[in-house]
């Protein structure tokens, strides 16, 4: 049995916890409510009270576990090693089938499951978005012009005018190429920055790697998970092994920590007694690694190839590459090997920015409250961009300077890799 088959399975992470409060200190959503109930120690006695029956499946409760960013610093920060993510997916899916899934929630998730359907939505999202949206005249980003879900101050990135996995071929070959690998590209890029994603292939195909991008693959389904769809995310996690189990590829390169998290944890726990799945979901885990770590620590970042960029930038850790699939130090190594940029670590780098996907839409102001510190950080730096490896932290992060009124521009860490590449090659000309 999973956390997701029933909520007995997160007792044994119950029993873990000493109340000691240590998670008090780093809770990004305690941090601005004083609230109990939104820190993982109170969330803990609550599920508690729901296992010994003295408490039920109330709005209430469904609201309080809805009350987290899934940031996991909880889990870093605690004595006992308390996996408070686990305890927080699996009640979430406890709520879901004991209240049932929202019918917009549940609309909209019938969608996300059916690439097909879902692909030409986006395609149409993108043909008529300038009916829905306005430009935004500061940043690279619309408002929308009626609400309709929407924070009515929100600025959202447009939508690419053709998805990235309609710009690329199957395989994108190399000649005499050194490693093969297969490119998840997640929504974010396939959909919102396309040209993020062009440049994963561009910096793989410079370092001589071939590149398998499969066609069929779809959202990695975080985010219907992290609503306590469990039965969805599991028919996606069994499609995307069937994808990507076949390849023959030594790694599976991902440009977002979110993605990388799901396959790599998220699978594995889902799938984990499923006897046609289990050990095929653990290998494909085996093969995720971030962009990052692999021009890091596979092919190594070759110097000769780097031209100079004059710029000055910090860099902002999103929670789930960060925390979820251990990559710190990867980014920074990148971006200190770049002649002429300057590097500027900010404070908290690791603070959660406030977006954790679509608690930002559901709980706008207490986002851009949690993400308040996090422009005070970047502006204490005086940096002239900003960077990071995750595209729903770039949403934020963007939204958030449009907020509070310093509109840096921002780039994932392959763009500005990209860049320096790009600016070798016209220093040969």
């Amino acid at each position: 049995m999973t956390i997701y088959d029933t909520i007995d399975e997160v007792r044994e992470e119950l029993s873990k916890c000493m109340k000691c409060g240590n998670c008090m200190e780093v809770c990004p959503v305690y941090l601005e409510t004083r609230s109990e109930g939104s820190v993982a120690r109170g969330k803990i006695r609550l599920i508690d009270a729901l296992l010994s029956g003295d408490l039920e499946y109330t709005k209430g409760l469904e609201e309080r576990i809805g009350l987290c960013l899934t940031c996991m610093a909880c889990v870093a920060k605690c004595p006992c090693g308390v996996k408070v993510d686990k305890i927080i997916f699996g009640t979430r899916a406890a709520i879901v089938k004991n209240r049932g899934l929202h019918p917009i929630k549940k609309a909209i998730f019938s969608v996300v499951k059916r690439p097909m359907l879902f692909n030409i939505g986006m395609k149409a999202g993108g043909m008529f978005q300038g009916l829905v949206f306005r430009k935004h005249v500061s940043v690279t980003g619309a408002h929308p012009r009626f609400p309709f879900g929407l924070d009515m101050r929100r600025i959202i990135p447009p939508l690419a005018a053709k998805p990235l996995r309609s710009q690329l071929p199957d395989v994108v070959k190399v000649p005499n190429p050194v490693k093969k690998v297969a490119f998840f590209t997640g929504c974010s890029m396939n959909f919102l920055y396309d040209q993020a994603g062009r440049d994963v292939v561009e910096v793989l195909k410079r370092n001589n790697i071939e590149i398998t991008v499969p066609k069929d693959q779809h959202c990695c389904g975080m985010p219907i998970l992290a609503h306590g769809d469990a039965e969805t995310a599991l028919e996606m996690a069994k499609s995307h092994i069937d994808i990507f189990s076949k390849l023959d590829v030594e790694h599976i390169v991902t440009a977002c920590g979110s993605c990388g998290t799901t396959f790599q944890h998220h699978y594995v726990e889902m799938l984990k007694d499923d006897p046609e799945y289990a050990e095929r979901a653990r290998n494909v885990a085996a093969k995720i690694i971030d962009i990052s770590d692999y021009i890091v620590k596979v092919t190594g970042i070759d110097e000769s190839k780097l031209g100079t960029l004059d710029m000055t930038v910090t860099y902002h850790d999103p929670c789930h590459l960060n925390r979820g699939m251990g990559v710190k130090d990867s980014p920074r190594d990148i971006l200190k090997k770049i002649p002429g940029l300057k590097f500027v670590e900010m404070k908290n780098a690791d603070r959660c920015c406030g977006s954790a996907g679509s608690f930002s839409l559901t709980h706008y102001d207490l986002s851009m409250d949690i993400h308040h510190h996090k422009s005070d950080a970047i502006k204490a730096t005086d940096a002239d961009a900003v960077v990071t490896g995750c595209g729903a932290c770039i949403m934020q992060l963007a939204d958030g300077m449009n907020r509070f009124n310093m509109n840096l521009p921002m780039f994932h860490t392959v763009q500005i890799l990209a860049k320096s590449y790009e600016a070798k090659e016209n220093e040969k000309k």
